[in-house]
């Protein structure tokens, strides 16, 4: 049996060891320059930090619909003093909703239309809170400064610092005063303490019981903002090729008891003269333009979610690519972190993420692998630990959802091992999703090496408070307006490294009559 195995960095690098200042992901927002358009900045895991922000104008195309040609001209227009007002009031929080009011304090360019352009990094980040008239401890581990991500005195929510308080005290949620007094005590210090008081950031909403809310990090002493970091990194990625014969088994394999296989890229054919050559004619290697159609789609629903997976040229030979040349199996897959679920025969498979994540699943199987699982049953029923059907349903289903629920039945799944007591296992992760208000634009970035997916898309609205900032009530009363659109960002997005999407009704029609929408995306970004 001739079968080689290659360690390969592709477009994921093995784990390094992450700086404190690590953004975890870095977004795009554009907003056309209208009094009713909000742009919602928000962050799954972290909190905002604004890297750049642009009111005016820089390129004739960016909001550029149904404006005349006068209206555009001008592509050197920038408001002064942008980048600060937007990092004052987003910085250090997980969400914030603004509008151009907040920067059009006077008019770069009389004339020219305008759109508000805002870039933001999510950074992880400790957050405290400290109660009006209590003090806020913030420390770091010896060798070890502080640096003040953002803060607000007010209150955001009527739950913070609500105990025994007066409905009266807890009402105004609108009141928030960022402040730049924290970053200016604490910075640079091991340790600091911050006293929550009108005393020291004044009363922004009188009557009311307000909190100190801070978002910081710890970085090593000496530690500069300036300083290079390396990017956000993944786990391992391998590559297997097995020379075709009908006895070479081909193992794929996660080492990790966390980790399961995704596959990226899979080639049946011969794509050089090297690989699989020794003791072959030359006649038989001289095709090197020969692929076999679907091999990806096999090799995935046989090995997604799998921690092992073991396969030869059986499962792809549904004909012959190229008949006359010798021909090898070439597998790069990737071993990812999943949530694991299993739900046994005759039951629901409760699937589930976090607010502003979706579902993806990696894979699923129905039947029985092992003796041990869904074992509440006699041995008899569980005889059979050979018997296992892929699945593709439960990603059909769900991908795309916050939550999902599946039936655990023959009557969904089919009946792969009759006489058995079987159990359904689904491999997933929870994805991060993009939102942009109406009339604004949302913009998908991936790293070098990697392309977008598109998992999900929808344009309406699904809650009363994403994109709502300064909207009139009626306007997001409608919670059950939903326009699935994915088929329409995944013909322009997909297989590109970034993609920009219009929250718009002249692109996905009109779901609601006179409720503001919002277009909300997930994605992932994966191997070329």
């Amino acid at each position: 049996m001739l079968c080689f195995r290659l360690s390969s960095r592709l477009c994921f690098s093995t784990a390094q060891p992450m700086l404190p200042l690590t953004a975890v992901s870095t977004e795009r927002v554009v907003t056309c320059d209208d009094l009713n358009n909000v742009q919602h900045l928000s962050c799954e895991t972290g909190v905002i930090i604004v890297q750049t922000a642009l009111y005016g104008r820089v390129d004739k195309e960016t909001c550029s619909e149904h404006r005349p040609p006068q209206q555009l001209t001008n592509t050197k227009c920038s408001q002064h003093g942008t980048l600060q007002v937007i990092k004052q009031r987003c910085d250090g929080k997980k969400d914030c909703e603004i509008n151009t009011n907040v920067v059009r304090t006077s008019d770069p360019c009389y004339g020219t239309y305008k759109y508000l352009d805002v870039t933001f990094a999510c950074f992880p980040a400790v957050r405290t809170i400290a109660c009006e008239h209590s003090v806020a401890h913030l420390q770091c581990d010896e060798g070890q400064v502080l640096f003040i991500y953002g803060a607000d005195y007010g209150r955001r929510d009527k739950n913070t610092c609500a105990f025994k308080r007066p409905a009266s005290q807890i009402q105004n949620v609108h009141c928030s005063r960022p402040t730049s007094k924290v970053a200016g005590s604490c910075n640079g210090k091991s340790s600091c303490r911050v006293k929550a008081s009108n005393s020291v950031f004044g009363d922004p909403c009188y009557g009311t019981y307000k909190y100190l809310d801070v978002t910081f990090t710890c970085l090593p002493a000496g530690f500069s903002r300036a300083q290079s970091l390396p990017p956000y990194t993944a786990v391992s990625t391998e590559r297997v090729t097995t020379c075709d014969d009908r006895n070479n088994v081909q193992h794929l394999s996660c080492g990790s008891d966390y980790s399961v296989i995704s596959v990226q890229k899979v080639l049946y054919g011969r794509a050089d003269k090297v690989t699989c050559s020794e003791g072959r004619p030359a006649n038989q290697l001289s095709d090197t333009n020969c692929s076999q159609f679907g091999t990806l789609q096999v090799i995935k629903q046989r090995c997604d979610g799998k921690k092992d997976c073991e396969i030869n040229t059986n499962v792809v030979h549904t004909g012959d690519p190229c008949y006359g040349t010798y021909k090898y199996l070439d597998v790069t897959f990737t071993c990812l972190p999943p949530v694991r679920a299993i739900a046994c025969e005759h039951s629901m498979a409760h699937l589930q993420c976090d607010e502003g994540k979706v579902l993806f699943i990696y894979g699923a199987d129905y039947g029985r692998r092992d003796k041990n699982t869904c074992a509440l049953v006699s041995a008899f029923w569980r005889r059979n630990h050979h018997c296992s059907r892929p699945t593709s349903k439960v990603a059909e289903s769900c991908n795309g959802k916050r939550s999902c629920k599946v039936k655990v039945s023959n009557s969904v799944f089919g009946e792969p091992c009759r006489g058995t007591f079987k159990y359904l296992e689904v491999a997933y992760r929870c994805q991060f999703r993009a939102i942009a208000c109406e009339h604004s634009m949302v913009y998908l970035h991936c790293d070098e090496g990697k392309v977008i997916n598109i998992l999900g898309a929808d344009y309406g609205r699904r809650d009363k408070t994403t994109c709502s900032f300064e909207r009139p009530a009626s306007e997001v009363q409608n919670v059950h307006c939903s326009r699935p659109t994915s088929s329409q960002v995944a013909g322009s997005c997909n297989g590109k490294r970034s993609c920009r999407a219009v929250a718009s009704n002249s692109v996905f029609g009109d779901p609601c009559y006179s409720t503001y929408k919002y277009l909300e995306v997930a994605y992932r970004c994966q191997c070329e």
